[in-house]
């Protein structure tokens, strides 16, 4: 039964209280952030915040509790990571049909009657579930070419060109990222993760090269002054927003540049957090999130089954780097990339994804 009934210890609580300090905080920041555009667009300051507990927070209480209270051996089983993975491309190749809805000039999001989300979310949890079972489930296969290097590849690779495809460059890189770190700490050797982060680099490069838009948006955030009015517009109003709250903030509610901020409520809801609460504000939100990462992998550290281990790191993981890719998009360190910050964002896909991560990683940190 693979340990199906077996009974961890009290699960750790510094997580539980972090993800629920998260989770609270988005939503107070979505009332703030969205109040003006609920009110303009659907007559309801609180369009937005209901919308966000309806979709993300219900669903996600419905996944944390699964992840929460099924035993993580249960994933253990290799046909249950291959079914959620399996489901997951399908998804993604759905997009490529009728079903498939395009905004803003990609096609990644799917709509089924009057609900849309957006499947690379899913890939979060079941790439990482699955690598999780194959790299602690086969003796010296991160030592190995032809049975451990050369499959990663495939399947990471087959992922990331489904993305391409959907223009979805982040999910991409995220995805990759996180997929390199599991592989590096299951036990993989060096030159392997080097070859796969040159050959990356490489192609990243051709890809930019030869897509106007992307291209567009790395020289936007070399020179953003070269075009305030247009392709600068993003990066020049965030770094404003940022830089007028100060220390301090101007105070919940009053932020101005919500008013001019593209996307508030979504990828910049991390400048209106600046402004509104300044340095201090934002420092704290950045705390919990490094809070959060590093206990999951001081848990990891002490995980004696590597399954368990590999799925700590790769949660640890994804949520580390979207944050970080966020909040450097959002002060002009990285290129702007659409990515949205971890459960503070609006997106109920995204929050009820990550709500389930955190039900998963509390359980294992039961056994740790």
């Amino acid at each position: 039964m693979l340990g199906l009934r077996k009974k961890g210890h009290a699960p750790d609580y510094v997580i539980l209280f972090t993800l629920g300090f998260l989770v609270l905080f988005g939503l107070f920041m979505l009332t703030s952030a969205s109040s003006q555009q609920g009110l303009l667009q659907y007559d309801d300051s609180y369009f937005f915040l209901k919308k966000q507990i309806m979709t993300g927070v219900l669903f996600g209480l419905i996944g944390f509790a699964a992840g929460f209270y099924v035993p993580y051996q249960f994933y253990k089983r290799k046909w249950v990571s291959v079914v959620f993975l399996v489901l997951s491309i399908l998804l993604l190749l759905a997009v490529f049909t009728p079903l498939g809805l395009s905004a803003k000039g990609a096609t990644r999001w799917l709509q089924i009657g009057g609900f849309s989300f957006q499947p690379s979310e899913f890939l979060k949890i079941s790439l990482i579930m699955y690598l999780a079972i194959w790299l602690s489930s086969g003796k010296r296969r991160q030592e190995s070419f032809r049975d451990g290097y050369l499959p990663f590849l495939l399947i990471v690779g087959f992922v990331a060109l489904l993305l391409v495809l959907q223009r979805s460059t982040s999910p991409v890189v995220i995805l990759l990222s996180v997929s390199l770190i599991m592989y590096f700490m299951s036990g993989a050797r060096l030159r392997y993760i080097g070859m796969t982060i040159g050959g990356a680099a490489v192609l990243l490069a051709i890809l930019i090269a030869v897509t106007p838009y992307r291209l567009q948006r790395v020289m936007t955030f070399l020179h953003p002054e070269d075009d305030p009015q247009g392709s600068g517009w993003h990066i020049i109003q965030s770094k404003t927003a940022i830089g007028s709250g100060g220390f301090w903030g101007v105070g919940y509610g009053q932020s101005i540049m919500k008013q001019r901020v593209p996307e508030p409520i979504g990828d910049s809801i991390f400048a209106i957090v600046a402004e509104e609460f300044g340095f201090l504000g934002s420092s704290i939100l950045i705390s919990a999130f490094v809070v959060l990462v590093l206990r999951i992998f001081l848990l990891a550290r002490g995980m004696r089954d590597q399954f368990g281990q590999l799925l700590l790191i790769g949660f640890g993981s994804v949520i580390g780097i979207q944050a970080f890719i966020n909040v450097g998009a959002m002060s002009g360190v990285l290129p702007l990339t659409g990515t949205p910050l971890p459960f503070i964002s609006y997106g109920g896909t995204a929050l009820a994804i990550f709500m389930t991560m955190g039900g998963i990683v509390s359980n294992v940190s039961k056994y740790s």
